[in-house]
């Protein structure tokens, strides 16, 4: 590997590799599984005219998602250290595109991600308590206004962040338990709306007839791929600890092809749910699909039950999103390009502890102003780019380190990555045009991140 300027400091523990397969499942499983497949199927209905192509883009989505398993997988096997694609980036193309990566994801990808799950968290705890709101203010200063919802989203941060601080026990062990439950949910409410709506499944309502243009159906079915990819965010977050995972180098691409399948099989069968219960007409633009199926199907107690599905599944993306991320920072802070006291472990709890806190300060920040909600909408078009760059790495890392042990070789090379590279390019060319301002601003806070590595790095020498 190339030589990276490595901060000193007085502290070398590593982490421990204390994942094994199932934990690793579940978190990544937990990870990607938020509130996406619960609310994007209405804004999807909005672009594709029949429910059968809303189906057909939610498998394009797995499928995209696997190529792009596939290839990190061959990464994460032959390179496994905790950061994930900010290691594969770094040797590949230099420190400085890994350290944007990086940039990238604490200022908007993860802190944005942890603030926006936290509220939403307290949005739907708000449906069985009231009195948390994003509208009920508790307090009100000059420059501020934090509600209910914004309070217990802070407090449920903290508390997540305070468990994986304290030990890597504590945070996989939540992640094994929320995500268990929120599979158990999601196959009870497939199996229930299927049994009871599967009169409506058959027929032309699933049938791929739009009357509109062709051109027409293309731009639409890319702009629902970019809900889709939303939806899906998070698969790769699995590789940010692979420097944990026994046996990474047959265990992490087991992980990734495993939970890409069980992922898109989940996400498939919900909208089976879904257009077994309503008609298109009343999917079109519904936000929250999922608590108006349950509603169709099942009345008020189905409302209810989906909420608290949500709750639990929105509750598992953010303590996972909380485990990964420090993980970055860490090996970041290793080659002396962030808070130097982020590179060092705990002595007692073996965890990444600086970095925990820091994320945990920025989101905290993020989710009382209220400020994620913007940032939260660049979050996909930036993401689509270090899909993009971490995929074509695989094809640089080949001739620059052919000597490079690799347990794993993706399948399918080098078309896989290709496709995934071509597909996910085409969904980032639509994304610039259908979302021009949100990608423009995504890209330029990302760029503010070349002084910011030039401050680190002149630090370092």
């Amino acid at each position: 590997m190339s030589e990276a300027p490595r901060q000193s400091n007085g502290d070398r523990r590593e982490l421990k590799r204390s994942l094994g397969t199932f934990d690793s499942i579940m978190m990544m499983v937990g990870i990607v599984v938020g509130s996406g497949i619960f609310l994007t199927t209405g804004i999807m209905a909005e672009s594709l005219p029949s429910p059968g192509l809303v189906l057909m883009a939610w498998m394009v989505g797995g499928a995209l998602t696997l190529a792009g398993a596939l290839t990190f997988a061959e990464l994460g096997a032959s390179m496994p250290e905790a950061g994930g694609p900010y290691i594969y980036l770094r040797e590949a193309y230099g420190h400085i595109w890994g350290f944007l990566f990086g940039w990238k994801m604490f200022v908007v990808s993860m802190g944005g991600s942890i603030a926006a799950l936290g509220v939403g968290f307290a949005e739907y705890v708000g449906y069985f308590w009231p009195g948390v709101s994003a509208g009920n203010v508790v307090l009100s200063l000059p420059l501020l206004e934090v509600s209910s919802a914004q309070l217990l989203a802070l407090g449920v941060i903290l508390l997540l962040s305070t468990f994986n601080y304290l030990g890597v026990g504590y945070g996989k062990g939540i992640q094994n338990v929320v995500t268990i439950l929120k599979i158990a949910t999601l196959v009870l409410f497939i199996g229930i709306g299927l049994a009871v709506g599967g009169g409506e499944i058959a027929g032309t309502q699933l049938s791929v007839s739009p009357g509109a243009p062709s051109s027409s159906l293309l731009v639409g079915f890319g702009v629902a791929l970019i809900a889709v990819s939303w939806a899906f965010d998070g698969w790769n977050n699995i590789t940010y600890i692979a420097g944990e995972i026994r046996d990474p180098g047959r265990r992490l691409p087991m992980v990734l092809i495993g939970g890409t399948f069980l992922i898109t099989a989940l996400y498939l069968l919900v909208n089976v749910v879904y257009f077994s219960a309503l008609p298109m007409s009343e999917v079109v633009g519904e936000v929250r699909i999922a608590e108006k199926a349950s509603t169709a199907l099942w009345g008020p107690t189905g409302a209810a039950l989906v909420s608290g599905a949500v709750v639990v599944s929105t509750f598992g993306a953010l303590n996972g999103a909380i485990f990964v991320g420090p993980r970055v920072y860490y090996a970041m802070a290793q080659d002396g390009v962030f808070f130097e006291r982020a590179a060092k472990i705990h002595a007692h709890f073996g965890t990444p502890s600086a970095a925990i806190l820091v994320q945990a300060v920025w989101a905290g920040f993020l989710t009382l102003t209220g400020s994620y909600e913007q940032l939260f909408t660049y979050v996909v078009v930036v993401s689509l780019v270090y899909w993009i760059a971490t995929a074509a790495s695989v094809f640089t890392l080949r001739k620059k380190r052919p000597d490079l042990h690799r347990p794993y070789v993706t399948w399918g090379y080098p078309w896989v990555p290709l496709i995934f590279i071509v597909s996910t390019g085409a969904v980032l060319i639509n994304a610039l045009f259908a979302r021009p301002i949100e990608s423009l601003a995504g890209l330029s806070i990302t760029l503010l991140g070349v002084p910011v590595y030039f401050y680190w790095r002149r630090k370092v020498t």
